[in-house]
C-alpha cells in the first residue's frame, strides 16, 4: 500500500539512495522505517471560479517528512506533472538537507497540479488562496512554513502571507518564507540558493588546485538558481562557455557576458537569439570539456546514456536529483569528477529561509552582508564535514552527505524514543 501510494521514478530514486546509506550505517530496523516514510502525505481538492466564470477543480500535496526536529520546511511547486510521489521525494530530500545544514526542521514540499502560465494573476491569487486555507490546519510557523519552488514566487508567498495573517486575526510573517521585503523578507534570500551554488563549486576549485581566472563553467538552466550561480562564478573569476534555459543553449568558448545575458532574457523572457553566443544543442553542451559543470535546472539531467562522457572535473548539483543512480554508479568507477550532491550543494535557499524564519521570529531585520556571510560560514562548515567523512569512510560525497544528514535523523528519533 505504502508503495503504491508514493509510486512514482523519483520517489523510487530517493528511497534507493536512502536504503543504500541505511545498509551502510547498519541502521537499527525500526528507525531505517521511521526514518524513510513520511510523518504526513496531505491531499486537497482546490476549487476556483476561472475568470470565464466556470469552476474548475486542481488537486493540491502536502508532505511532511518528519516533524522530529523542528517545523517542516519546504517549497511550493505549481506545474502540470505535480503528483505526491515526486512531492515526497522532494520533501524527503529537504528532510536530509536540513539536517546537513544543522537547521532545526523537517522536510517538507508541496505542490498543485496546475500550468500557472495558463492561469491569470487573478486565477493565481484565487488558486493560491483556497490552497492555503485548506492547509490551515496543517500548517503554521512551528508546524510547517513553506516556500518559492517551480511556478511560485514572492508574490504567492505574500499571498499565502495575508491568507494565513487574516484567518489569525493578526500579521503572521513567519508563516512562509521567500516573502517580498515588504512583508519581512529577507535580504539575500533571493540569489542565495545560485550563490551557494558558486560558493561550494569555488571552494571545490580550491581542493582541486584550479585557479578561478583560470576555470570555466557550463550552467544548465538560467531561471533564478542558474542565473545568479553564473553570476557569482562570474564575479570569482570563472569564465561561462555554457549556459542553457528551456528554448535551448548557448555556447562561447571566450565567454559569456552574463550580465548582457541576463539582461537580454529579461527582455525577452528567453536566453534565444542572444547575439553573445552561438546556439548549440543542449544535450551536447553537457559533455563538453570545462571545470565546472553545474545543473540548475530540472532533474534526471546526468543518466546512464551520459554520464561516461562528461568532461567536467566539478559537478555542482543545483537542482534537487539531476543525477541518476544509474549516472552516480558511472561517476563513482571513473573516481575523477569532485561531485557536490544536490542536498549540499542548493541548500543555500533552505538556509536563508531559515534566517529569514529566524528574522521574523525575532522582528529583527539584517543586512545582506550579515545574511550572506552567515550563509557562506554554514555551507563551508557542511562541506568541510562533507569532504572530511567521505575521505575517512572511502566512500563517495553523495553518501558521505545523505549518511551525516541520515544519522543526525535517526539519532533525534532514538532519542525521542517512540510514543506510546
Amino acid at each position: 500500500m505504502r508503495e503504491e501510494l508514493l509510486s512514482n521514478p523519483v520517489f523510487s530514486m530517493a528511497v534507493a539512495q536512502f536504503d543504500r546509506v541505511a545498509d551502510f550505517l547498519e541502521l537499527e530496523p525500526g528507525i531505517r522505517e521511521r526514518c524513510k516514510w513520511p510523518k504526513r502525505i496531505i491531499t486537497v481538492t482546490v476549487p476556483i471560479r476561472r475568470d470565464d466564470g466556470h469552476t474548475e477543480v486542481f488537486f493540491g500535496h502536502r508532505v511532511q517528512h518528519h516533524l522530529t526536529r523542528g517545523p517542516v520546511k519546504g517549497g511550493l511547486r505549481y506545474h502540470p506533472s505535480v503528483e505526491v510521489g515526486e512531492v515526497a521525494a522532494l520533501a524527503m530530500w529537504m528532510n536530509w538537507k536540513c539536517a546537513l545544514m544543522d537547521l532545526p526542521y523537517g522536510g517538507g514540499k508541496g505542490g498543485i497540479a496546475c500550468d500557472p502560465g495558463k492561469m491569470s494573476i487573478g486565477e493565481l491569487e484565487r488558486i493560491t488562496r483556497r490552497y492555503t486555507m485548506e492547509m490551515i490546519p496543517f500548517i503554521g510557523p512551528e508546524i510547517d512554513v513553506m516556500a518559492p519552488d517551480m511556478g511560485t514566487n514572492e508574490q504567492t508567498m505574500a499571498w499565502i502571507t495575508d491568507t494565513y495573517s487574516t484567518h489569525h486575526g493578526h500579521l503572521v510573517p513567519s508563516i512562509v518564507t521567500g516573502k517580498p521585503l515588504t512583508l519581512q523578507g529577507s535580504a539575500g534570500r533571493t540569489q542565495a540558493t545560485g550563490h551557494g551554488v558558486a560558493f561550494l563549486a569555488s571552494g571545490a576549485l580550491v581542493k582541486l588546485g584550479i585557479e578561478s581566472k583560470d576555470a570555466t563553467a557550463i550552467v544548465q538552466g538560467f531561471g533564478n538558481v542558474g542565473m545568479y550561480a553564473a553570476a557569482t562564478l562570474s564575479s570569482y573569476g570563472v569564465k561561462i562557455i555554457g549556459i542553457s534555459d528551456v528554448s535551448g543553449a548557448l555556447w562561447n568558448s571566450d565567454g559569456i557576458d552574463i550580465k548582457k545575458l541576463r539582461s537580454f532574457a529579461e527582455k525577452h523572457r528567453t536566453i534565444e537569439g542572444f547575439s553573445g553566443a552561438a546556439a548549440i544543442d543542449p544535450a551536447e553542451m553537457l559533455i563538453r570539456e570545462c571545470d565546472i559543470l553545474a545543473p540548475c535546472a530540472v532533474g534526471h539531467v546526468i543518466t546512464g546514456t551520459n554520464a561516461a562522457s562528461i568532461k567536467c572535473k566539478i559537478l555542482a548539483e543545483g537542482a534537487n536529483g539531476p543525477t541518476t543512480p544509474e549516472a552516480d554508479l558511472i561517476i563513482e568507477q571513473r573516481d575523477d569528477i569532485f561531485v557536490i550532491p544536490d542536498i549540499l550543494c542548493n541548500a543555500g535557499g533552505v538556509t536563508v529561509s531559515y534566517f529569514e524564519w529566524v528574522q521574523n521570529l525575532q522582528r529583527f531585520q539584517w543586512t545582506e552582508r550579515e545574511v550572506i556571510t552567515k550563509l557562506e560560514t554554514k555551507l563551508h562548515t557542511a562541506f568541510e564535514q562533507v569532504v572530511g567523512f567521505a575521505k575517512r569512510n572511502k566512500i563517495p560525497h553523495r553518501m558521505a552527505a545523505q549518511a551525516i544528514a541520515i544519522k543526525t535523523v535517526a539519532d533525534a528519533k532514538t532519542a525521542s524514543g517512540l510514543f506510546p
